[in-house]
């Protein structure tokens, strides 16, 4: 028995990649980041408003993969 028979399972398959490179690049951009910023609060903390900021433009990737991986399964159905 196959499970991912025809068009459908690739785009399955599609949608976890895109999930999971988004969720990836994510995480290796925040880590630096996040690193970069608590060194910088360290030493001036009034930066933290926009430090914050910087870690939260990465999300923005999650978000797309998601969309895409959405648009993906709708065509599945």
């Amino acid at each position: 028995m196959v499970l991912l028979e025809g068009a459908g399972g690739t785009y399955a398959i599609a949608a976890a990649i895109a999930i999971f490179g988004g969720a990836l690049g994510t995480a290796w951009a925040q880590s630096s980041i996040g690193a970069a910023a608590m060194g910088s609060i360290a030493e001036k903390p009034d930066l933290s408003t926009k430090l914050i900021i910087w870690l939260a433009i990465p999300e923005t990737i999650v978000i797309f993969g998601f969309v895409v991986a959405l648009l993906l399964a709708l065509k599945i159905a």
